[in-house]
Parts: structure tokens; sequence; C-alpha cells
């Protein structure tokens, strides 16, 4: 009884939280011109000239356009891939597996996380996808379990393979000249690979699992996707027989096979130059999502039909990214950075250094959504830190992933290529994901701390 009892308070409050959100939570595109502002005025606070901060901005407006073009490719070729008719079959068969709406939310919650660990880019796309199949069978609340499809991007990804810090510093061409002085070269066996970083997300993902399953709403009507007005389209692209030349050129499948011939044999060079972790980045993922669209799409119109039909999820990443890249610009490029430098040393010691990381990490997330570009703002002061303190250096490196995927969980940003494929605002994924952010910030900030006495002192291997 008192188990049910704490059950049905937990959905009370994942209803009462995902109704707040639906009502107060505001576009996504309102978070990242709040961001500016903010920045903004921290650093008109700190006695930066406005004229600084203006030339800040604009020189850091664009300068994510490479990581736009790559996030909007992650979306196109995920629906690429999906659209075709063998990958639709193999969604719909992962869709099946659930047979309650309560159990389709936590499946979709461990389909997510787990999948993240390999890659955030397949989780984001795949388990938005499966969502979009097992809601045409069950009546599943739409929130709850778009919430759960964030799970993968919100709470365990960066403790796996496609960690953009862990890779970046195991890698040494990879690392800033100035950031390699201070850290030298954290091998993944060091980072991923630690057993306290596999309890890490082990946890997590049960955690994430029991909370998303525990906090269904059972005793109301479910908000489903067709009460909440979304539309589907069928994702498989319907054959068309060629009636002239020029048709049967674009349904011919000699120059799909041909040419993604050439890009798989790319990919197979460079994984047998760097290996397979190596060869997991943004522009390989990308690589290979098209070429599996050709070849599964066999003919150039078909692939192309499910390009157009693609690209209006994409509005929000095309529109918002530069924003969120001026924000970097005010952080990067002026005294804002020193600033939190001096005030992030100043109010640490060897014993709260841990949880000061986590919480430092996830706070400036908000204002700098990337795992990657963050870390190089963050980390050569952070690892300076983490030096003169006597802390493990990989540790380091993981609390600051585990906090920086707990902000994303109230971070609209990534939310944006979700958003395109479930066609949500980000208010109706919001009310779960903040409460799994509630109840896994205090468990996250607990284990850091904890593991992090487990672990001796390594000194860096200096270049």
């Amino acid at each position: 009884m008192k188990g049910e009892e704490r059950e049905l308070v937990l959905a009370r409050i994942g209803t009462a939280m995902a109704d707040f959100c639906e009502r107060w939570f505001p576009d996504a595109f309102v978070f990242a011109l709040a961001a500016v502002l903010l920045v903004f005025g921290m650093g008109l606070a700190i006695g930066e000239a406005p004229s600084t901060l203006v030339e800040a901005f604009g020189e850091g407006f664009w300068v994510l356009v490479p990581f736009t073009m790559q996030m909007a490719l992650i979306i196109i070729g995920g629906f690429v891939v999906a659209s075709s008719r063998p990958c639709s079959r193999l969604i719909e068969r992962i869709a099946a597996v659930p047979a309650t709406p309560r159990g389709a939310v936590a499946w979709t919650a461990f389909f997510a996380m787990t999948s993240s660990l390999l890659s955030w880019g397949f989780s984001l796309i795949f388990t938005g996808l499966l969502v979009r199949a097992i809601v045409r069978r069950l009546e599943v609340d739409y929130r709850a379990i778009g919430g759960a499809a964030y799970l993968g991007l919100g709470a365990v990804w960066a403790l796996g393979f496609s960690s953009s810090a862990a890779l970046m510093q195991a890698t040494r061409s990879a690392i800033p000249p100035d950031l390699l002085k201070i850290t030298g070269v954290v091998p993944l066996s060091e980072t991923i690979f630690l057993r306290q970083n596999v309890a890490l997300a082990t946890i997590l993902i049960a955690v994430g699992v029991a909370i998303a399953w525990l906090s269904y709403p059972r005793h109301r009507p479910p908000r489903t996707f067709a009460s909440i007005g979304v539309v589907y389209e069928p994702l498989v692209i319907e054959r068309e027989s060629p009636s002239t030349p020029a048709d049967r050129i674009e349904n011919t499948p000699i120059l799909s096979v041909a040419v993604a011939t050439i890009m798989v044999a790319f990919l197979v060079m460079r994984i047998s130059e760097r290996g397979l972790i190596s060869t997991l980045d943004l522009n390989n993922f990308n690589l290979a999502f098209l070429a599996a669209g050709m070849l599964l799409h066999w003919r150039p119109r078909a692939f192309l039909k499910a390009v157009v039909r693609s690209v209006p999820a994409v509005a929000g990443v095309l529109i918002q990214f530069p924003f969120y890249a001026g924000v970097f610009g005010l952080i990067s490029m002026t005294s804002i950075q020193e600033t939190l430098a001096e005030i992030f040393v100043a109010v640490t010691n060897p014993h709260t250094f841990n949880p000061i990381v986590a919480i430092y990490s996830m706070i400036l997330d908000l204002f700098i959504p990337s795992g990657g570009g963050k870390w190089v703002v963050e980390a050569p002061y952070v690892m300076a830190a983490a030096r003169e303190w006597s802390q493990h250096l990989g540790w380091t490196i993981q609390t600051y992933n585990a906090a920086e995927g707990l902000a994303n969980l109230m971070n609209p940003f990534w939310m944006l290529p979700l958003m395109g494929i479930l066609n949500v605002r980000a208010r109706d994924l919001a009310g779960y994901s903040i409460l799994q952010l509630l109840c896994q910030l205090p468990l996250v900030l607990l284990l850091c701390w904890l593991f992090n006495y487990t672990l001796p002192y390594v000194p860096p291997i200096l270049p």
C-alpha cells in the first residue's frame, strides 16, 4: 500500500509539473533571447564596455555555423534512414515490445539512455521515431513519453562514447595547445572506462527508468498526441512508376549505390586508421547515415523526397543555434570568462571541488549548451584547479560530463531536434524532464563526490 501511495504521489507531481510547463514554459527561442540579454547584462555588471560586448556577440554569432549544419544533418539523416522500408519495419518491431502505456514510457526511457551511451545523435533520432511508432498503437500520455525520449540527451550521454570532452582529452591533436600544457593527454581508460563511471551510468539509467515508470499518470485520461493536436504523416515514401526518361534516370539505383559505396569506403578507411571510437564524430556519423539512407531508399528520387519531408523538423535548429553562438562569444571573447575562472578557483577546496565543478558546469551549460565547445571554455581553469587540489583529472572530466548532461533536462536547446520529430513544443516535454532533473541532480552530486575519494591523483604527462 505504501509503495502504491509513493507511486501515486510521484505521478501526481509529474502530472502537475507537466500541466504547469504546458501553460507557463515559453518557446525555446525565448530562452535563447533571454540568455543573450542575461549574459550581456553580466558583462555590463563587471565593467565591460557595451561596444566590446556588442562586438563579441556579433563575432560569436556565426561560430556555430558548421555545428548547426551538423545538427541539421543529424535530423535529416535520421529521418531519411527511418523513412526507408527496412528501418521502418525495425522500429515497428521495437515499438511492439511494450504492452501497456506505462511500460511504453519506461521502455522509451531505457532505450533513450542506453542508446545514447553509444551515440547521442542515434539516441535523439531513433528514440523520437520510436515514440512515433509507439503512440500509433497505444494510447500513451504524449508528454510523459516525449519526456522519456529526451532522457538520452539529458542524463547519461556524456558518460559514453560520444562524450566530446573525453574524446577531445584522449586525442592529442584535438586538445588546444594551451589546454594541453595543463592536462596532458587523458586516455579513455581514465574517463569513460573507469569502473566508477560505469557504475554511475548504470545507476542513473536505473533511476531514470524507475522515475519514468512511477511518474506515469495512470489514473487520469492521457494527453495523447491527437489530443495535443499533433498530426503525423506516414514516414515511408510510396514508390512511383517512371513515365519519362528523366524519371527512369531518377529511379535507377546505380548512381545512389555507386556514391554510397564511395562514402562507405571512406568510413572503412577511417575506422582502420583511427579505430571505431575515434571515428565516431559528428561528421562521420552524418556521413554514415546519409550513405545508409541512399542505400536503403535505393533510388535517388525516393531519397530526395525523404530529405524534403525532413526539412521542417530542422527549423528550430537553424534559427536558434546562432543566438546561442552569440552567447558563447559574449563569454569566451570578453573578461566574463576570466571573472568566472577567478570566482571558481576562489570558492573551491579539495573537499568541495567536485560538487562545485558539477553545479558550475550545469549552470554554465544553460548559456553554452555544447559539451565540446563549453569544455574548451571551462577546462583551462577547472583542470588547473584540479591539479592544484590533487584531484583525479579523468574523474573531473566525467563529473563535468555528468552535470553537463543534467543541464539539458531543463535547457530547450537540445530539445529542438526532438521537438521537430515529435511535432511538439518545449513546454510539452519540459514537465517530465524537469522532474527527472530534480530527482537525479542530488544523486549525481552525491555519487560524483563519493567516487572522487576512490580515485588517486595521477600527475598529467605533459608535452
